[in-house]
Protein backbone atom coordinates (compact mmCIF):
# COMPACT_ATOMS: atom_id res chain seq x y z
CA UNK A 1 0.00 0.00 0.00
CA UNK A 2 0.98 4.10 -0.68
CA UNK A 3 2.28 5.58 2.63
CA UNK A 4 -0.29 7.42 4.79
CA UNK A 5 -0.17 10.78 5.02
CA UNK A 6 -0.89 11.68 8.87
CA UNK A 7 -1.66 15.32 9.22
CA UNK A 8 -0.66 15.62 13.24
CA UNK A 9 -1.69 18.25 15.55
CA UNK A 10 -1.94 17.93 19.31
CA UNK A 11 -2.57 15.14 21.95
CA UNK A 12 -1.94 11.62 21.88
CA UNK A 13 -4.10 10.52 18.73
CA UNK A 14 -1.28 11.15 15.85
CA UNK A 15 1.51 9.07 17.84
CA UNK A 16 -1.46 5.81 18.08
CA UNK A 17 -2.29 6.12 14.40
CA UNK A 18 1.57 6.21 13.38
CA UNK A 19 2.48 3.81 15.63
CA UNK A 20 -0.38 1.59 14.66
CA UNK A 21 0.06 2.03 10.75
CA UNK A 22 4.46 1.39 10.47
CA UNK A 23 3.18 -1.83 12.97
CA UNK A 24 0.79 -3.22 10.25
CA UNK A 25 3.80 -2.96 7.91
CA UNK A 26 2.68 0.26 5.85
CA UNK A 27 4.83 3.40 5.57
CA UNK A 28 3.62 6.68 7.09
CA UNK A 29 5.01 10.24 6.85
CA UNK A 30 3.74 12.25 9.59
CA UNK A 31 3.14 15.92 8.72
CA UNK A 32 3.16 18.13 12.51
CA UNK A 33 1.51 21.46 12.16
CA UNK A 34 4.06 23.62 14.06
CA UNK A 35 2.73 24.96 17.36
CA UNK A 36 0.54 21.83 17.54
CA UNK A 37 2.32 18.40 17.38
CA UNK A 38 4.97 17.04 18.90
CA UNK A 39 8.00 18.58 16.77
CA UNK A 40 9.56 14.95 17.54
CA UNK A 41 6.70 12.94 15.75
CA UNK A 42 8.11 14.17 12.79
CA UNK A 43 11.66 12.66 13.11
CA UNK A 44 10.47 9.48 14.83
CA UNK A 45 8.30 8.62 11.59
CA UNK A 46 10.06 9.84 8.61
CA UNK A 47 7.95 13.31 8.17
CA UNK A 48 8.25 17.04 8.62
CA UNK A 49 6.73 20.12 10.04
CA UNK A 50 4.75 23.04 8.49
CA UNK A 51 3.27 25.66 10.08
CA UNK A 52 -0.85 25.87 9.11
CA UNK A 53 -1.05 28.39 6.80
CA UNK A 54 1.85 27.03 4.61
CA UNK A 55 -0.44 24.92 2.68
CA UNK A 56 1.54 24.42 -0.49
CA UNK A 57 4.80 23.30 1.77
CA UNK A 58 2.63 20.56 3.42
CA UNK A 59 0.95 19.28 -0.12
CA UNK A 60 4.18 19.17 -1.97
CA UNK A 61 6.04 17.25 1.15
CA UNK A 62 2.93 14.57 1.02
CA UNK A 63 3.12 14.45 -3.16
CA UNK A 64 6.88 13.78 -2.67
CA UNK A 65 6.74 11.23 0.08
CA UNK A 66 4.73 8.83 -2.25
CA UNK A 67 1.64 9.45 0.07
CA UNK A 68 -2.13 8.82 -2.28
CA UNK A 69 -4.46 8.80 1.25
CA UNK A 70 -4.09 11.10 3.93
CA UNK A 71 -5.84 11.20 7.56
CA UNK A 72 -5.81 13.69 10.20
CA UNK A 73 -5.11 13.60 13.76
CA UNK A 74 -5.45 15.56 16.64
CA UNK A 75 -6.49 19.01 18.32
CA UNK A 76 -5.80 22.00 16.52
CA UNK A 77 -7.17 25.49 17.64
CA UNK A 78 -8.40 27.98 15.18
CA UNK A 79 -5.65 30.28 14.30
CA UNK A 80 -5.66 34.01 14.44
CA UNK A 81 -5.71 34.38 11.18
CA UNK A 82 -4.22 38.07 10.40
CA UNK A 83 -0.83 36.68 12.58
CA UNK A 84 -1.30 33.27 10.21
CA UNK A 85 2.21 32.35 8.45
CA UNK A 86 0.92 31.46 5.00
CA UNK A 87 2.98 30.50 1.78
CA UNK A 88 1.32 31.12 -1.85
CA UNK A 89 -0.79 28.37 -1.95
CA UNK A 90 -2.33 28.84 1.55
CA UNK A 91 -2.48 32.72 0.74
CA UNK A 92 -4.75 31.87 -1.96
CA UNK A 93 -7.21 29.98 0.55
CA UNK A 94 -7.15 32.14 3.13
CA UNK A 95 -10.27 34.45 1.47
CA UNK A 96 -12.29 30.84 1.52
CA UNK A 97 -11.32 30.23 5.19
CA UNK A 98 -12.36 33.51 6.46
CA UNK A 99 -15.81 33.13 4.90
CA UNK A 100 -15.66 29.49 6.28
CA UNK A 101 -14.93 31.16 9.84
CA UNK A 102 -18.20 33.19 10.36
CA UNK A 103 -19.36 29.69 9.82
CA UNK A 104 -17.85 27.70 12.09
CA UNK A 105 -14.95 25.30 12.63
CA UNK A 106 -16.59 22.45 10.85
CA UNK A 107 -17.05 24.91 7.78
CA UNK A 108 -12.98 25.87 7.68
CA UNK A 109 -12.05 21.63 8.18
CA UNK A 110 -14.44 21.24 5.27
CA UNK A 111 -13.13 23.97 3.14
CA UNK A 112 -9.37 22.28 4.14
CA UNK A 113 -10.49 18.92 3.47
CA UNK A 114 -11.68 19.99 -0.03
CA UNK A 115 -8.37 21.28 -1.18
CA UNK A 116 -7.06 18.32 -0.36
CA UNK A 117 -9.02 16.24 -2.07
CA UNK A 118 -8.61 18.46 -5.53
CA UNK A 119 -5.08 17.75 -5.06
CA UNK A 120 -5.77 14.22 -5.37
CA UNK A 121 -5.35 12.82 -1.93
CA UNK A 122 -7.73 10.09 -0.45
CA UNK A 123 -9.01 11.45 2.45
CA UNK A 124 -9.80 8.92 5.00
CA UNK A 125 -11.05 9.31 8.98
CA UNK A 126 -8.53 7.95 12.01
CA UNK A 127 -11.28 5.16 12.67
CA UNK A 128 -10.45 4.04 8.97
CA UNK A 129 -6.64 3.47 9.97
CA UNK A 130 -7.60 1.81 13.38
CA UNK A 131 -11.19 0.91 13.52
CA UNK A 132 -10.86 0.17 17.66
CA UNK A 133 -10.89 3.88 18.00
CA UNK A 134 -14.40 3.91 17.78
CA UNK A 135 -16.41 3.90 20.84
CA UNK A 136 -18.60 1.00 21.28
CA UNK A 137 -21.93 0.45 23.07
CA UNK A 138 -22.03 0.40 26.83
CA UNK A 139 -19.42 0.98 29.41
CA UNK A 140 -15.73 0.86 29.22
CA UNK A 141 -14.86 -0.06 32.90
CA UNK A 142 -16.62 -1.62 35.67
CA UNK A 143 -18.91 1.57 36.75
CA UNK A 144 -22.26 2.21 34.85
CA UNK A 145 -24.24 5.04 35.11
CA UNK A 146 -27.25 5.30 37.48
CA UNK A 147 -30.77 6.53 36.90
CA UNK A 148 -29.64 9.91 38.11
CA UNK A 149 -26.87 10.03 36.06
CA UNK A 150 -29.23 9.17 33.03
CA UNK A 151 -30.62 12.36 33.56
CA UNK A 152 -27.78 14.43 33.21
CA UNK A 153 -26.43 12.12 29.61
CA UNK A 154 -29.90 13.02 28.00
CA UNK A 155 -29.62 16.87 29.24
CA UNK A 156 -25.97 16.95 28.16
CA UNK A 157 -26.67 15.45 24.89
CA UNK A 158 -29.40 17.15 24.03
CA UNK A 159 -27.03 20.76 24.59
CA UNK A 160 -24.40 18.94 22.61
CA UNK A 161 -26.60 18.67 19.56
CA UNK A 162 -27.69 22.27 20.17
CA UNK A 163 -24.02 23.76 20.30
CA UNK A 164 -22.47 21.29 17.37
CA UNK A 165 -25.97 22.43 14.79
CA UNK A 166 -24.13 25.92 15.61
CA UNK A 167 -20.89 24.62 14.62
CA UNK A 168 -19.67 25.57 17.88
CA UNK A 169 -18.84 22.65 19.90
CA UNK A 170 -19.48 18.76 20.50
CA UNK A 171 -19.45 18.22 24.42
CA UNK A 172 -21.49 19.52 27.55
CA UNK A 173 -21.60 19.10 31.15
CA UNK A 174 -25.07 18.79 33.01
CA UNK A 175 -25.77 18.06 36.60
CA UNK A 176 -28.58 17.30 38.32
CA UNK A 177 -30.29 17.61 35.41
CA UNK A 178 -29.44 21.03 34.13
CA UNK A 179 -26.02 21.55 32.06
CA UNK A 180 -23.79 24.10 33.91
CA UNK A 181 -21.73 24.15 31.06
CA UNK A 182 -20.75 23.79 27.44
CA UNK A 183 -18.04 23.05 25.08
CA UNK A 184 -16.99 26.48 23.03
CA UNK A 185 -13.86 26.94 20.66
CA UNK A 186 -11.82 26.68 23.51
CA UNK A 187 -12.20 23.11 23.91
CA UNK A 188 -12.92 20.12 26.10
CA UNK A 189 -10.52 20.57 28.80
CA UNK A 190 -10.99 24.07 29.51
CA UNK A 191 -14.77 23.61 29.85
CA UNK A 192 -13.65 21.24 32.43
CA UNK A 193 -11.25 23.77 34.37
CA UNK A 194 -14.79 25.44 34.13
CA UNK A 195 -16.50 22.85 36.02
CA UNK A 196 -14.03 22.64 38.47
CA UNK A 197 -13.85 26.07 39.10
CA UNK A 198 -17.73 26.10 40.10
CA UNK A 199 -17.16 23.81 42.75
CA UNK A 200 -19.44 20.83 43.73
CA UNK A 201 -20.01 17.34 43.47
CA UNK A 202 -21.71 14.89 40.47
CA UNK A 203 -22.64 15.70 37.03
CA UNK A 204 -21.51 14.45 33.62
CA UNK A 205 -19.65 14.98 30.64
CA UNK A 206 -21.39 13.86 26.82
CA UNK A 207 -19.46 14.29 23.93
CA UNK A 208 -21.27 13.51 20.47
CA UNK A 209 -20.49 14.15 16.60
CA UNK A 210 -22.01 17.71 15.48
CA UNK A 211 -25.27 17.10 13.58
CA UNK A 212 -23.39 18.13 10.39
CA UNK A 213 -19.99 16.43 11.28
CA UNK A 214 -17.63 16.06 8.14
CA UNK A 215 -16.81 12.34 10.03
CA UNK A 216 -13.49 11.61 8.39
CA UNK A 217 -11.88 15.23 10.40
CA UNK A 218 -12.45 16.18 14.18
CA UNK A 219 -14.61 13.48 15.58
CA UNK A 220 -14.78 13.99 19.45
CA UNK A 221 -11.98 12.17 21.07
CA UNK A 222 -11.12 11.25 24.72
CA UNK A 223 -8.45 9.87 26.50
CA UNK A 224 -6.98 9.67 29.62
CA UNK A 225 -6.43 13.34 29.63
CA UNK A 226 -9.55 13.59 29.53
CA UNK A 227 -10.86 10.94 32.49
CA UNK A 228 -8.25 12.74 34.70
CA UNK A 229 -9.95 16.31 33.73
CA UNK A 230 -13.78 15.04 34.78
CA UNK A 231 -12.41 13.39 37.82
CA UNK A 232 -10.64 16.70 38.82
CA UNK A 233 -13.93 18.62 37.71
CA UNK A 234 -16.07 16.27 40.51
CA UNK A 235 -17.84 14.60 37.73
CA UNK A 236 -18.80 11.30 38.10
CA UNK A 237 -18.88 10.03 34.48
CA UNK A 238 -18.08 10.47 30.57
CA UNK A 239 -20.66 9.58 28.13
CA UNK A 240 -19.75 9.83 24.84
CA UNK A 241 -21.90 8.35 21.55
CA UNK A 242 -21.45 5.12 20.39
CA UNK A 243 -19.74 5.02 17.43
CA UNK A 244 -19.14 8.17 16.75
CA UNK A 245 -16.01 9.32 19.27
CA UNK A 246 -12.72 7.95 19.53
CA UNK A 247 -11.19 6.46 22.56
CA UNK A 248 -7.58 6.89 22.82
CA UNK A 249 -6.27 3.67 24.05
CA UNK A 250 -9.59 2.54 25.58
CA UNK A 251 -7.87 -0.37 28.17
CA UNK A 252 -5.72 2.45 29.54
CA UNK A 253 -8.84 4.55 29.74
CA UNK A 254 -11.35 2.00 31.29
CA UNK A 255 -8.13 1.17 33.99
CA UNK A 256 -7.74 5.10 34.85
CA UNK A 257 -11.61 5.26 34.97
CA UNK A 258 -12.18 2.64 37.55
CA UNK A 259 -9.53 3.94 39.62
CA UNK A 260 -10.86 7.57 39.67
CA UNK A 261 -14.08 6.20 40.58
CA UNK A 262 -16.18 7.62 37.81
CA UNK A 263 -17.56 5.39 34.48
CA UNK A 264 -17.20 5.97 30.81
CA UNK A 265 -20.15 4.96 28.82
CA UNK A 266 -20.54 4.64 24.64
CA UNK A 267 -24.67 5.27 24.49
CA UNK A 268 -26.94 5.20 21.66
CA UNK A 269 -28.81 7.17 19.82
CA UNK A 270 -32.05 5.30 21.48
CA UNK A 271 -30.73 5.77 24.89
CA UNK A 272 -30.15 9.17 24.62
CA UNK A 273 -33.51 10.41 23.22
Amino acid sequence: MAKLGLIAGGGDLPRRLAEHVRASGRGVFVLALKGFADPGLATEFDGAEAAMGQLGKGLRLLKDAGCEEVAFAGTVKRPDFSALQVDMRGAALLPELLVAATKGDDAILRAVLGVFEKEGFRVVGADDVLASLLAPAGSIGQRVPSDADWADIREAAREAASIGLQDVGQGAVARAGKVIESETQDGTDAMLRRVAALGGRGGVLVKRPKPQQERRIDLPTIGAATVKGAADAGLVGIAVEAGGALIVDRAEVGALADRLGIFVYGFTATEAA
